[in-house]
């Protein structure tokens, strides 16, 4: 994991004066460091390459195992140990980045239709490499995406039905550590039930304002006509 600390064993319990150990980090082909155990010395082969490891390289002067301090995504790579030149061990590294905590965001915009009982959801993460993406419900798989890439987004859709009883989580875990996101189905039902309600309010508001309209028409009508009937009787002489 990132920002832990790893021990390369070079396989040895002491070293004789006369050892000589090569730790060759093979980053851009180059030599990073040389521990002599007669000198007690390290010798750095690459400055620019070796930035990134600086405070972060211990070597055990009595076994000639390497320890790398507060490591990052970086730090990857294959490390090779020569002992006396006449034995070799590889070690493969890999660091994981610390996984953020998955986002669920929906899209109820057809809450407002009464004919309409599911919510689309969409699980997402950004940069992330080598992790899976999964819905569940309960304990069953629902739906699962892979990415081996480094630094890309993932998202997962999922449709839920409103008031559904069952637990989803969407999950996002790489080989040796998990984060969990669930979802309260609650939130759903309330932002379904407040999108109807709010539909039918101006449904009624609509009707209303028709109504009225109407009304105010026919009587507009009724007053001209009135009005138009007053002036065609004659006035009455004396």
């Amino acid at each position: 994991m990132e920002g832990d600390s790893v021990t390369l064993n070079s396989g040895l319990t002491e070293m004789m004066d006369e050892d000589l150990i090569l730790w060759k980090i093979w980053i851009e082909n180059s030599l990073i460091i040389e521990l002599n155990v007669t000198a007690k010395g390290i010798d750095v082969y690459d400055d620019h390459i070796y930035e990134r490891f600086r405070d972060r390289l211990k070597l055990d002067n009595q076994t000639g195992s390497l320890t790398i301090t507060s490591t990052t995504t970086e730090h990857a790579g294959l490390y090779v140990v020569e002992i006396n030149i006449y034995s070799r061990s590889f070690f493969y590294l890999t660091v994981y980045a610390r996984l953020p905590v998955p986002v669920i965001s929906r899209d109820c915009s057809s809450a407002s239709s009464s004919s309409s009982s599911y919510c689309s959801l969409v699980c997402s993460v950004v940069n992330v490499g080598h992790v899976t993406l999964s819905w569940y419900k309960g304990n069953s798989l629902l739906s699962r995406i892979s990415v081996s890439d480094l630094s890309i987004s993932l998202s997962l859709p999922l449709e839920v039905e409103y008031q559904d009883n069952n637990s989803y989580r969407c999950v996002l875990n790489n080989p040796i550590s998990n984060q969990t996101q669930h979802l309260d189905i609650t939130q759903l039902y309330s932002v379904h039930c407040c999108g109807s309600t709010e539909a039918v309010i101006r449904l009624v508001l609509s009707a209303l304002v028709g109504v009225a309209t109407v009304i105010l028409l026919v009587y507009d009508i009724r007053s001209k006509r009135a009005d138009q009937d007053h002036a065609r009787i004659p006035s009455s002489q004396t």
